[in-house]
């Protein structure tokens, strides 16, 4: 099991410590590092920044949410900072939800999402492809656009740039069963939101026709620290905003996710605290035990005895929130 360095996205400003952390990453040996956005920092600007002050760690978008682009404009995203940074690039794809979809982007959420995510990752390929005019008849992606407000003078192009790499990883952040079940036949990988390595049943069936090589990145909070409950709390934290607030009440796939993994009466519970404005009791409300299990939080002992179970899993790939250099060693020293 590779390790990797998840960095999020920004909260009010940029962290300082965004950069020293993947520099200590990569002189440690991590595989990669992970840029994320919502709606504020985007994801390849941080990212291009970390390449430029890196050498060899992998670059990886966690997630780059398609609303917020074209499928070519993601392309040309992936390839530019693939030859820049010279081979590094692995690009994770989201939908994200309709709250921010059409809340942010301004645009409808589709109501086939299987569909319009399996349109945007053949675009994205064709370009990396570049094996000739970039061109799709897709029920969400035509290209050239053929709509009655165009002008018919679109013309298929084929990328002036010739990409680095035209099998560059593409990733999807899927959490459904059947999203993660195409997930395993369009792409290279999966980013899973929350694992838990000992409730291997929630993924299997989706997971089963999954090829050889096929990544498994699931990202999990992780820190040293004496105190467990302690420890726990920005775990609870997080949670509690995506579990209450990500979403809609009738929509919310993060709630609909925790459901599935056990603790459905818990994830309403949250939902409708977070949803009347107790935002404090919707944290406190996040079951400890559900918290640790998609986390390393703990001494170190504790952790490298946790740390085996997700060893034992399909895992490939685990993307720590790490939020020290400390807990950044003491991760790489366990997983030898």
């Amino acid at each position: 099991m590779r390790l990797g360095l998840a960095l999020g996205y920004w909260g009010r400003g940029p962290s300082p410590d965004h950069v020293p952390l993947a520099q200590e990453a990569e002189r440690l040996g991590y595989r990669s590092v992970w840029t994320a956005e919502s709606w504020g920092s985007d994801v390849f600007t941080p990212l291009t920044w970390i390449a430029a002050r890196t050498s060899t760690i992998g670059l990886g978008t966690a997630v780059a949410q398609m609303a917020a682009r074209s499928p070519t404009t993601t392309a040309m995203h992936a390839l530019t900072l693939d030859h820049l940074s010279g081979g590094r690039v692995m690009l994770g794809l989201g939908l994200s939800g309709p709250q921010v979809v059409e809340g942010w982007y301004g645009r409808p959420f589709p109501k086939s999402p299987l569909t319009a995510t399996r349109e945007y990752v053949e675009v994205v390929r064709q370009v990396l492809r570049r094996e000739g005019p970039v061109a799709s008849e897709g029920r969400f992606h035509q290209l050239p656009y053929r709509g009655p407000d165009g002008t018919g003078l679109g013309k298929a192009l084929k990328p002036i740039t010739h990409p680095l790499r035209s099998d560059l990883p593409i990733l999807l952040g899927a959490e459904g069963p059947k999203n993660i079940a195409q997930t395993t036949r369009i792409a290279d990988g999966w980013l899973p939101l929350y694992w838990s390595p000992t409730r291997p049943e929630v993924y299997e069936a989706s997971l089963a026709d999954a090829p050889e090589g096929f990544l498994v990145a699931p990202m999990a909070q992780v820190r040293v620290c004496d105190d467990v409950a302690e420890g726990l709390l920005p775990v609870k934290t997080m949670l509690g905003f995506y579990i209450g607030g990500m979403g809609h009440a009738a929509r919310n796939f993060h709630a609909d996710l925790m459901a599935r993994m056990g603790y459905e009466e818990e994830a309403r519970r949250i939902q409708r605290l977070f949803l009347e404005g107790r935002r404090e009791e919707a944290v406190l409300a996040v079951p400890d035990a559900f918290a640790d299990e998609i986390s390393l939080v703990g001494p170190r002992e504790r952790i490298a005895e946790r740390l085996e179970l997700w060893r034992k899993g399909p895992v490939t790939d685990l993307l720590a929130l790490a939020p020290d250099a400390h807990t950044l060693r003491v991760l790489a020293e366990l997983n030898g």
